[in-house]
This record gives C-alpha cells, sequence and structure tokens, in this order.
C-alpha cells in the first residue's frame, strides 16, 4: 500500500441576509452569511470532502446529509472532529492542508490565523499543518459579484498502517 495519498475538496455556498458568516469555524463580521442545511462552513466542508477523498470514503453529502436533521445549523467543527475520528479509525493522520477561499468580501486576512488554530485544534494536529489562503475573483462570476463563497482544499495524509 502507498503510505501517503492526496484529497481534494470544493464547496460553495450562495451569501444570503439573516444568518452569520461562519468560515474555517470562527463568526466573522459581515452583513450576510452562507446558506447551507448545517451553518454552510465553506471552507470545513472542502476540507472534509478533501479529508474523505483521500481515505477513500464516501463525500460530505454521503457522510453527512442534508436530508439529515441531525444536522440543521450543526457547527461544522463538530463534522469535521466526525471526519477526523473516522479517518484515524482507518489508521490514516494528516500530514498537512492546503485551502483557499474565493471571496470578494469580507476581507479575510485579519480572520485567516484564528481560523488556523481553530481548525488545528479541531483535528489535533499543529498549527502549521493547516495553512489558509484567500483570494478574490477581480469581480468576475458569482464570488466576485458576492452572491456566494467557494473554498478549495488539498490534503496530504499518512496511512499509519504501512
Amino acid at each position: 500500500m502507498i503510505p501517503f495519498r492526496v484529497g481534494h475538496g470544493y464547496d460553495v455556498h450562495r451569501l444570503t441576509e439573516g444568518r452569520p458568516l461562519v468560515l474555517g469555524g470562527i463568526t466573522i463580521p459581515y452583513d450576510r452569511g452562507l446558506a447551507g442545511h448545517s451553518d454552510a462552513d465553506v471552507l470545513i466542508h472542502a476540507v472534509i470532502d478533501a479529508l474523505l477523498g483521500a481515505c477513500g470514503l464516501p463525500d460530505i453529502g454521503t457522510c453527512f446529509p442534508d436530508s439529515d436533521d441531525a444536522y440543521l445549523n450543526i457547527d461544522s467543527c463538530i463534522l469535521l472532529k466526525k471526519t477526523c475520528d473516522m479517518i484515524r479509525q482507518k489508521q490514516f493522520e494528516i500530514g498537512n492542508m492546503d485551502i483557499t477561499v474565493i471571496a470578494q468580501q469580507p476581507k479575510l486576512a485579519p480572520h485567516i490565523r484564528l481560523m488556523q488554530q481553530k481548525m488545528a485544534q479541531v483535528c489535533a494536529v499543529p498549527d502549521e499543518a493547516v495553512h489558509i489562503k484567500a483570494t478574490t475573483e477581480e469581480g468576475l462570476g458569482f464570488t466576485g459579484r458576492g452572491e456566494g463563497i467557494a473554498a478549495h482544499c488539498v490534503v496530504l495524509v499518512a496511512d499509519s498502517s504501512v
């Protein structure tokens, strides 16, 4: 068996009135939040899908379906912790994760360090194993028009059984 595996995750949610904006497990001051069944944390959802994919597990929608009221408005950090528990049961350990958040507004730079620390804590990995970058799309597309936020994540996991 190959000792290292890579996974990629992507998520997107529409911005809407009346919800808090939660990214990377923290609430960011903004006049809109992300629409979704859970807290709609696109950053964590991309990480979850990347981790699940790297370990050969079903995707986030299969593991935590939006048809199940148990996940209604759930904190995505809880889902991330459950995912980390699942991959560790399969004898995988997180090497690192590299995340890109695509949002025209709000500016995320002041919040990145806190998001990295929060996610590292939830995943029980060193802070330096979580790297988050933010970018805009220069006014292009749905994120550029401020209609939503997207995130991509690449993770490296190690098979500790090898």
